[in-house]
């Protein structure tokens, strides 16, 4: 898709969210805006992931910000929806969920309120999140007979252990935004007036490093997170190797030497 072509399309009118991009900050936000509670329809999630492929292909972003309008980020999926959709849709359902982490680009999650179900699948498939104190996280599948379906008891375990995750997930147990701070889920928690600026004041300093470092750090790290060591030391001495006859690390060396701000272009 030509850059015209991939910002006629992010111009579009979607079901539950809308997309803005500001170039001259380099970020891109998508907008959960279904008030009160931003549901998440059957048929968004498939946007969503075409959203985010979008915005990873989009020259003027740096930084893909996912966030939500009014006090909740999300109660979570149509419940009416999973009775409705045919078993291939549902079927692709982690995919699209997976979208966030499949970006080369960093993606931020900015929550608030609400974060349940398909929300809190969504904001764990992102690279940082920024939780506010009103924040409540949360998997419920248990109270409709059903367990969560697109990556959340999965991605849960490998960052809080066995016994948390049985915890959130067989007993539908909520937990805070200060919580889920002690326990490695979010990466900041801050007081709910202070959310924007501290997910702008990420977004400047993700920019700050070289874009192309920035994806071979995201990759490395995702694709090794199941590898035994020896294999992930392995990967990343290839990765570091490969990286030192970039243009960006001459750069940041050079800037380092000259004492000045390094200035990256992802080359």
């Amino acid at each position: 898709m030509t850059q015209s072509a991939l910002i006629e399309f992010l111009s579009s009118t979607f079901d539950g969210f809308h997309v803005h991009v500001d170039s001259e900050r380099e970020r891109a936000d998508i907008v959960l805006d279904r008030p009160p509670f931003n549901i998440i329809a059957m048929t968004q999630r498939d946007a969503l992931r075409q959203v985010f492929e979008a915005l990873d292909a989009h020259d003027d972003v740096r930084v893909i910000v996912l966030r939500s309008e009014g006090e909740h980020f999300s109660s979570g999926g149509d419940i009416k929806g999973f009775l409705e959709a045919s078993p291939e849709h549902v079927s692709k359902l982690a995919w699209n969920v997976a979208a966030p982490a499949r970006c080369e680009k960093p993606v931020i999650v900015a929550n608030r309120g609400y974060t349940f179900g398909v929300g809190f699948e969504l904001s764990l498939a992102c690279d940082f999140r920024i939780a506010s104190e009103t924040t409540r996280y949360a998997l419920p599948e248990q109270n409709l007979g059903q367990i969560p379906g697109s990556g959340g008891s999965a991605r849960l375990q490998k960052i809080i252990g066995i016994t948390r995750t049985k915890h959130m997930v067989m007993r539908a147990k909520r937990i805070s935004g200060a919580t889920a701070l002690d326990w490695g889920i979010a990466t900041e928690c801050v007081a709910d007036v202070e959310l924007e600026n501290a997910t702008q004041a990420l977004v400047d300093e993700l920019r700050g490093f070289s874009p192309l470092a920035q994806r071979t750090a995201k990759k490395l790290i995702n694709d090794n997170e199941d590898a035994p060591l020896s294999v992930a030391i392995e990967m990343e001495g290839h990765c570091y190797s490969r990286l030192r006859s970039s243009a960006d690390f001459r750069e940041g060396v050079e800037a380092f030497h000259g004492k000045r701000k390094a200035v990256f272009h992802g080359e």
